[in-house]
This record gives C-alpha cells, structure tokens and sequence, in this order.
C-alpha cells in the first residue's frame, strides 16, 4: 500500500470518526438498577440527562440504597456507551490495515 492511499484513508476515517462523534451524542441509553426502581437516561456523549427513582425508594428513607441504586444506574448506562462507542470503531477500522497486536 502507497502512503498516498493510506493518508486518503486516514482522512476519511477521521471524518467518518466525526460523523460517529455526532451520532453518538444524539443517541439514548438507559441504565437501571433495583429492578427499574432507579432509571437513568444517558447521551452517548454521556451526559445524564434523565433520572427516574420510584417513589417507593423516598419512603424508606434509606439515603446510602438510593446512592448505591443511582451509582449502578449510571454505571450500566455508561458501560453501554462504552460498548456502543467500541462496536462503532471497529466498524471505522474495518478495511484498515493495523499492525499485528494493534487493537481498538
């Protein structure tokens, strides 16, 4: 391959890697934990952007449960813009030719 061929490449991944960009903050995961008694709702480019916590968790009143539930709401949610984000780069890197031992 010519560097010629692989800088053209190089430039249409780095568009392609702003359109993702683009796609990603437009996109909505959710998290949830307690069995859905707290929900999240996360943009890929991961600002929280809705919280939803039963009302049942404020009447007992247990402060520490309600953080930890909102902790691994938000959690989940992220890990999956994680995996989304991933998924989506290996699709940009299809066709490029790495290294051996280079990885996304």
């Amino acid at each position: 391959m010519n560097i010629g061929k692989m800088m053209q490449q190089a430039k249409k991944m780095q568009e392609d890697m702003k359109i993702m960009q683009a796609e990603m903050a437009k996109m909505e995961v959710y998290g949830e934990a307690g069995g859905g008694m707290v929900k999240v709702m996360m943009t890929g480019d991961q600002m929280v952007r809705k919280v939803d916590i039963d009302a049942s968790l404020w009447e007992e009143q247990d402060k520490g449960l309600i953080e930890d539930l909102m902790a691994a709401a938000v959690n989940q949610a992220s890990q999956k813009v994680a995996d989304t984000q991933k998924d989506k780069q290996k699709g940009l890197m299809a066709g490029m030719p790495l290294p051996p031992g280079f990885s996304l």
